[in-house]
């Protein structure tokens, strides 16, 4: 449930116990003298430094004690139903005598149909009052009051700054808001008060900033990585049909009024050889779609502790979702759903909740899963409208290895016309994109040896030297490209 609407329904129903879960104390109390005017009650607030106050009329100067367990006595004592909203009353909940006399209110024995609110950052309830308790989440601030909010800190620049008015840039301003979704009143309003006084403009460069900050402020428990410069498509190597996919989903995917009605797109998994180019390939997905990136590495969310691991998910998934539009990387996907083996079933709650996830959700989080073994995928993924496509990154032909050298040749500052690159792709076939990179890289290293220029003579030596993949685990990278042919669809 949210908004005051909801609030009021609930006191109206006498519901014995709430629990609220926010940073936001002052809004949290406020919605409470909004919502208790139509139910009729007093209305109360409890901390350990001021005792017990009636805050809904002017208090007649009876403060209980600021102890839990002489409060909840006083509670219980008093013969007309009241709300009472119990400020950081958590640690209290430990001792016997204050959890029993809470139930007892709760449970309404010798008692009147009181309501008692938890309000604190993190509530962590004891088995035996999770059973009775009615979670409560505050509503988040929508886009008009964004908007209103910007407005507001605008005003107040200006008032500050002898009546100067901050620059304002409209369609900056316009995605600004939109990506203030999904934050408190309290974080949006330091977020913007710090783009505003930065320089007093809010314009397209402002953006990248507010992503960084919004990601900071939503993952404080560190269960996503966070890259809003993604790679661009220039810097992929190959994959000419994957980039042409993600290229033709673009406009819908940001929204781009279109004359067809297209279902935004929801997700890839790419397959494949190891070092031929997923992990870029996802980045350079963000990079397509212009939006941030967001890393989740599955196998950090596992927690020893019963159910963690699953919260962790929710979590992540949750950030992602209030930090949309975005691309949700899952890196090798298979070492966290695999289902066999004993892990007490959380493998397999773990991809329950992912694929409900997939299915259901709402943002727009486009996700890309990358995997190297397909065999430890579980059949429930891989089924037709899981993924919007499946792509194979291969091994790279002989254009694409061309290629693959330019761009590291030139990312170490040198020609590639001054090397002869067709005997250098005829020398590195089989190799991957990764290997070719370690090519140029141990290459470099020879000719600093002999103190000469990076030449194709030192490549050419250095190819025959190596090794790839597809020549030591050769079987297995050959079974994996049979599999794929009838199953995926190329990436190049």
């Amino acid at each position: 449930m949210s908004g005051n609407q909801d609030l009021t329904t609930l006191l109206r129903a006498r519901t014995p116990l709430l629990v609220i879960e926010s940073a936001e104390e002052g809004r949290v109390i406020e919605s409470f003298r909004h919502a208790i005017a139509q139910s009729l009650r007093p209305l109360f607030t409890w901390s350990i430094t001021d005792g017990l106050r009636r805050i809904d009329m002017d208090d007649d100067g009876e403060h209980a004690v600021p102890d839990a367990t002489m409060t909840l006595t006083s509670i219980k004592q008093r013969t007309e139903a009241g709300v009472f909203l119990l400020l950081d009353f958590q640690p209290y909940l430990r001792y016997p005598m204050t959890l029993r006399l809470l139930r007892e209110i709760v449970l309404r024995q010798a008692a009147a149909e009181h309501t008692l609110v938890l309000v604190g950052s993190k509530i962590e309830l004891p088995d035996d009052l999770t059973a009775l308790a009615t979670p409560f989440q505050m509503a988040l601030p929508d886009a008009q009051a964004m908007a209103a909010l910007v407005r507001e800190e605008a005003f107040a620049y200006s008032r500050e700054n002898s009546g100067r008015r901050v620059e304002v840039d409209a369609d900056a301003a316009r995605t600004i808001v939109r990506n203030l979704a999904g934050l408190t009143h309290a974080d949006a309003r330091r977020i913007v008060r710090k783009l505003i006084y930065a320089d007093g403009a809010l314009g397209p460069a402002d953006i990248p900033g507010l992503a960084q900050a919004k990601f900071e402020l939503l993952d404080r428990e560190n269960l996503l990585h966070f890259e809003y410069e993604t790679a661009r498509f220039a810097d992929v190597a190959g994959l000419a049909r994957l980039k042409r996919w993600i290229q033709q989903r673009e406009p819908a995917f940001v929204g781009r009024k279109q004359t067809v009605r297209l279902d935004p797109p929801k997700g890839i998994l790419l397959l494949g050889v190891q070092g031929c180019g997923k992990s870029l390939a996802a980045k350079a997905v963000a990079g397509g779609f212009g939006v941030p990136l967001l890393r989740l590495d599955i196998g950090t969310l596992y927690n020893k502790y019963h159910g963690e691991t699953e919260r962790n998910l929710r979590a992540a998934l949750k950030n992602a979702e209030m930090l949309s539009p975005c691309v949700l990387w899952l890196d090798e996907i298979e070492k966290a759903l695999a289902t066999e083996g004993s892990d007490d079933g959380v493998s397999r709650r773990v991809l329950g909740y992912l694929l409900t996830w997939m299915a259901e959700r709402k943002g727009k989080v486009f996700l890309v899963a990358t995997a190297n073994d397909v065999s430890a995928l579980p059949a429930e993924l891989l089924r037709k409208g899981r993924f919007d496509e499946i792509f194979f990154v291969d091994l790279p032909g002989p254009e694409a290895r061309a290629e693959v050298l330019r761009i590291h040749l030139t990312k170490r500052e040198l020609n590639a016309a001054d090397f002869d690159l067709d005997m250098i792709v005829a020398a590195s076939d089989g190799f991957s994109g990764a290997e070719i990179e370690q090519l140029v890289v141990a290459a470099l290293y020879a000719a600093a040896a002999e103190d000469r220029p990076l030449d194709t003579w030192h490549l050419l030596d250095e190819a025959k030297l190596t090794r790839p993949l597809s020549v030591m685990m050769a079987d297995r990278v050959s079974a994996l490209r049979e599999w794929a042919r009838e199953r995926t669809v190329p990436a190049d």
